[in-house]
């Protein structure tokens, strides 16, 4: 992985946070002051990323909704390692400094913040009705997924898609649903969320508590064509009051459900019908 592309993956740290405490639910001690203030930022600086949310109500035919959804080379990303190769190289904060050396990055790069950032994450402890996992290989990500909807599950994996390659370099566009959204029906999901680092690592989890996940045909008026999966959190009482997408939203913090979109460059597993 080049040195530019790990620079774009760390830019993109406040989508991230968006994004994991709105699965979470609310922020975890250590991490609070630090999530709310870059929500807060975001928001006053009107930071594109933001642009993930929407309301349930918003699933119509001819609803247009302002969406910010990066056209990421997934190519030039870093790959999941083997489960024989991530695991012969250490996966903890206690071993940054060596990490550092292998990867050959100063301790006050960029780099290295989005490497501690990726491992702290990884070692919080989940919240309540929460189910979490860091994958550094494709076999420890499904493994994990047959954790949750049992060990004898079929997987099925929704991502969003851009149907051809994107005409405007602005990630930030105003995309109207196209045709009646697809609920996908699901007892559970697992999210994976991709986090910053010299190789792919993916942050999943899961909540007990309600989601509803679509698939949805969104098209702008420049010809864009995504088809895109979002989930809609239908209770949201526990969330933290702070949270962006209620002000994203201009909603009344946990007085109604939250949707949003997935970037290209997650992954939502479900279990195949049995």
């Amino acid at each position: 992985m080049g040195s530019s592309d790990f620079v774009c993956w760390c830019i993109s740290i406040s989508l991230l946070l968006a994004l994991m405490s709105a699965q979470a639910g609310y922020a975890r001690k250590i991490t609070h002051r630090q999530d709310m203030e870059e929500s807060s930022m975001a928001v006053h600086n009107m930071d594109p990323s933001v642009n993930i949310y929407f309301k349930i109500n918003d699933l119509n035919i001819g609803k247009t909704i302002p969406v910010y959804l990066p056209s990421k080379n997934l190519s030039a990303s870093p790959h999941l390692l083997s489960r024989e190769e991530a695991n012969s190289i250490p996966f903890s904060s206690k071993n940054l400094p060596q990490l550092l050396d292998f990867f050959s990055f100063s301790k006050d790069s960029t780099q290295a913040k989005a490497m501690e950032y990726t491992l702290k994450q990884c070692e919080l402890e989940p919240i309540k009705g929460e189910t979490r996992f860091c994958a550094t290989s494709l076999e420890s990500m499904l493994d994990f997924a047959r954790s949750v909807f049992g060990l004898d599950s079929g997987l099925k994996v929704l991502t969003t898609t851009f149907l051809k390659k994107p005409t405007s370099v602005n990630f930030l566009q105003n995309y109207t649903v196209l045709d009646m959204p697809k609920q996908i029906s699901a007892s559970r999901m697992v999210a994976c969320h991709t986090l910053p680092y010299p190789y792919a690592v993916f942050y999943c989890h899961s909540q007990k508590s309600e989601n509803r996940l679509f698939q949805v045909s969104l098209g702008t008026e420049n010809g864009d064509r995504v088809e895109a999966s979002a989930v809609c959190h239908m209770y949201t009482s526990q969330w933290d009051i702070d949270h962006v997408s209620f002000r994203v939203l201009k909603i009344k913090p946990r007085s109604s459900p939250v949707c949003h979109f997935f970037p290209p460059d997650n992954l939502v597993w479900v279990p195949l019908p049995a």
